[in-house]
């Protein structure tokens, strides 16, 4: 098989959302075609209008938080403390998203929405660089400290 008819056989099965190991499996058992997991990612980031959507878990809808003018939100029960959960996180945060696949060069990515509202995608390379890119405006230099911190935090728990 030629690399084109490869990428396009790829293409199809990730736009059916099948995962990238299974396509890996299919690849070796359907076409005798047999590359590393990291060839198959490497050749994937070449690939242009896949739809990543369908690889992702689908999420479900939250409920509106109920809200106390005076306190702030309330929980949905008594055992759970405001603020505990980060994917609770109240409007007016920092929200850090650490992406499933890795592109190619970095050792982590993925996207944030900053406390002002600006969103970008960060990047952190093999040095431990950072970076953010694709901005949707000017982050301020406390969206910046924020931000950081946020990173730093998930980073360090593993996620």
């Amino acid at each position: 098989m030629q690399k084109d008819e490869i990428k396009r056989y790829i293409a199809e099965l990730l736009n059916k959302g099948v995962s990238l190991s299974d396509i890996q499996k299919q690849l070796r058992s359907e076409k005798g075609v047999t590359m590393t997991f990291l060839d198959l990612r490497l050749m994937v980031s070449e690939i242009e209008n896949i739809d990543w959507s369908k690889l992702q878990p689908e999420e479900k809808p939250k409920e509106p938080k109920k809200v106390d003018p005076e306190n702030g939100v309330l929980p949905d029960d008594e055992d759970e403390a405001i603020g505990a959960n980060d994917e609770d996180a109240a409007a007016g945060t920092t929200v850090v998203e650490l992406s499933r696949l890795t592109r190619p060069g970095t050792v982590a990515n993925g996207s944030v929405k900053f406390a002002s509202g600006v969103k970008a995608n960060w990047t952190v390379d093999q040095y431990g660089r950072l970076g953010i890119d694709k901005a949707t405006g000017e982050p301020t230099p406390q969206d910046i400290k924020e931000f950081q911190t946020e990173l730093q935090k998930m980073l360090s728990q593993g996620r």
